[in-house]
């Protein structure tokens, strides 16, 4: 399955990610936003927005590993992001970029859509990142 990522000409270019994905596949992937918790269900990373980051975004890659895909498969992220305000986003790019390094991510990440909440299911939980991908 090819994913072609596109920063069409009239927008802007960001360095994390493009502003288009163009899948060619059969089967749809969706999964469950993942927070920072690790396989026992213990938080991971408890006020720390770089560690959760990393957290979730490993997270999304296991999900994603069960089901024989992987982050090459991506077309669409959505991240949900605790009091966001764009301070926060040297932090949160850190940990996209230490998950990024342990799983051998480049840069650039499919479209991605960053959405600030008052809360998310636990008070712990800084982040929440969905994914979906399409696979052959």
């Amino acid at each position: 399955m090819a994913v072609d990522l596109v920063n069409p000409e009239g927008l802007p270019e960001v360095d994390l990610y493009r502003q288009v994905s163009v899948a060619g596949g059969s089967k749809l992937i969706f999964m469950a936003g993942q927070v920072a918790v690790d396989a026992s269900g213990v938080v991971v990373g408890t006020g720390d927005l770089i560690a959760q980051a990393e957290r979730c975004y490993l997270n999304v890659a296991t999900s994603l590993a069960a089901v024989g895909a992987s982050f090459d498969d991506v077309v669409k992220l959505t991240v949900y992001l605790v009091d966001w305000t764009p301070d926060k986003m040297g932090r949160f790019i850190e940990g996209v970029a230490r998950a990024s390094a342990k799983l051998g991510i480049a840069a650039p990440l499919p479209p991605l859509t960053g959405i600030g909440v008052a809360a998310l299911a636990e008070p712990d939980f800084l982040i929440e990142v969905e994914a979906i991908a399409v696979v052959d």
